[in-house]
């Protein structure tokens, strides 16, 4: 295999700047979000008790968003490792990565999964349920702006060449091309 490119946003990017990037992604989604819902429901009353399951929900929001990552390539009995580091009091790095290379197609569901399964039905709840609809909106949001990384990288992964497989490893990704 040859490796066409290596992509790690952090030492692209830093990550400042993409903590920043993906908190207002977050703030923006929120804000777009808002105003059609709130018309939808109008002056709907809000229940108050939806506070603790949203705080639970975000509590656990990395680790679902990693599951719903390594989701397909489970499905597709393509191995999948899980990482967990403590960096600080309140932050981690929850991580995965293929032991393997996949192919480019795989690769980009794999990316995408966490919107197609998180944050969609998510605006369909919010959407849907009048007594909990700024939850389901916080929710979505912040999910919105967890994934804004996972689009940086689908960028670079639908640039490469169609016949190239994708590896996942600490923090960044090889884009490669076997050699013939």
């Amino acid at each position: 295999m040859n490796c066409v490119r290596i992509v790690n946003l952090n030492k692209q990017y830093g990550w400042n700047r993409l903590y920043l990037q993906s908190f207002l992604t977050g703030l923006l989604a929120f804000v777009i979000m808002y105003v059609p819902v709130s018309i939808k429901h109008d002056m709907s009353a809000m229940d108050e008790f939806g506070i603790f399951p949203l705080l639970l929900a975000v509590l656990f929001m990395p680790f679902l968003h990693v599951f719903m990552h390594m989701l397909p390539l489970i499905m597709m009995n393509k191995q999948a490792k899980l990482i967990y580091k403590q960096n600080m009091l309140l932050f981690s790095n929850i991580n995965y990565y293929t032991k393997k290379y996949v192919s480019k197609n795989v690769s980009l569901l794999a990316a995408l999964a966490p919107t197609l399964l998180i944050t969609i039905p998510g605006m369909i709840a919010a959407y849907s349920f009048s007594d909990y609809y700024v939850y389901f909106l916080i929710f979505t949001s912040i999910h919105i702006g967890m994934t804004f990384t996972d689009f940086l990288y689908i960028l670079y992964i639908a640039k490469a060449p169609k016949e190239a497989y994708i590896e996942n490893s600490n923090n960044e990704i090889a884009i490669l091309i076997k050699s013939f």
